[in-house]
């Protein structure tokens, strides 16, 4: 992944305010159910670094809710990093940090190195749009980042053991057919051994809205 990628990062219209913030349908749809697991199974407060951060509207959402996370941006793409940087500045209150510009698939992640250890890294929407390398560098990057019993939290679609939802499986070739790089990962067969080189151990799986799962992991 570069800072200016070939194909556009976002799957859907991304309407845009005034103040430069951009919304995303998607979100409006899985913001709640998020904040309801995020608060049940991953953390009511500390340090968030979220990869990938898209608009930017689930750490603003999130840290509005939660008034004890603390939050910092991260994404390898300026347009998203622009929408960022527009909700930080909205924020009313100083728990919205960055956006660092970070390439998950690089063995290094600059500034999110120097500010560790981490509570909790996020990661929603980001595995199946992709490059496998970017997701090997997300599990590898949380486990040397995050704290002894610090959480990775996922959001997304994904596949169990060589099964799939039909819908997901219809949305996994419709990205194949855009990068053939994405594509909807399967959980066991692909995440888990990901998850334990990097010794994060999986804590829960929560199934969500259409066909989603919300996935925990704890550093050991």
């Amino acid at each position: 992944m570069t800072d200016t990628p070939s194909k556009p990062v976002a799957l859907e219209a991304r309407e845009a305010g005034e103040d430069g913030r951009r919304f995303s349908p998607s979100v409006a749809r899985n913001r709640e159910p998020i904040r309801d697991v995020f608060a049940e199974h991953v953390a009511r407060e500390g340090r968030v670094l979220e990869i990938a951060s898209g608009t930017g509207e689930h750490g603003a959402f999130l840290t509005d809710a939660l008034e004890a996370l603390d939050w910092t941006y991260s994404d390898v793409d300026a347009t998203s990093r622009e929408s960022q940087t527009a909700w930080v500045e909205a924020a009313e209150h100083d728990r919205l940090h960055g956006p660092l510009t970070l390439d998950a698939s690089l063995a290094e992640w600059n500034t999110a190195e120097a500010k560790r250890p981490w509570d909790v890294v996020v990661s929603i929407n980001m595995v199946h749009i992709a490059p496998m390398r970017a997701v090997e560098g997300l599990f590898a990057g949380a486990g040397r980042l995050l704290k002894p019993g610090g959480r990775l939290f996922l959001y997304g679609p994904f596949g169990r053991d060589g099964v799939m939802a039909p819908s997901n499986a219809r949305f996994s070739e419709d990205l194949k057919r855009r990068d053939m790089e994405w594509g909807v990962r399967d959980l066991d067969m692909e995440l888990l051994p990901l998850a334990s080189l990097a010794d994060l151990i999986l804590q829960e799986i929560i199934e969500m809205p259409a066909n989603n799962l919300a996935v925990v992991f704890e550093r050991t």
